[in-house]
């Protein structure tokens, strides 16, 4: 199976586990990402994603971007490698 959307998660299970939540974060980064892209994209309060970008950029899961006045965030390698992983236990799911 294909990576699932939000949308089709939403249809399979009303209520996104930790790793859903980071997942949807790391794959919403892998550009140049702004906060309140990720807030809006990841259906999460200011505050719930000021704290998984605490506890990613703290794993090294996702780094922070010198952009002008906006902060910007960005999936990194061993983010890459999480939504890998992410994506094969959902595969084996299915």
């Amino acid at each position: 199976m294909a990576w699932m959307t939000l949308d089709e998660k939403k249809r399979n299970n009303k209520h996104r586990g930790r790793f859903d939540i980071i997942a949807d974060i790391l794959e919403a980064s892998r550009g140049k990402t702004r906060k309140t892209y990720l807030m809006y994209r990841c259906n999460l309060s200011f505050r719930q994603l000021e704290n998984y970008l605490g506890f990613l950029m703290k794993r090294g899961l996702l780094h922070s971007v010198d952009d002008s006045d906006a902060d910007m965030f960005k999936t990194t390698d061993k983010g890459e490698r999480f939504l890998e992983a992410y994506k094969g236990l959902i595969d084996l799911m299915n």
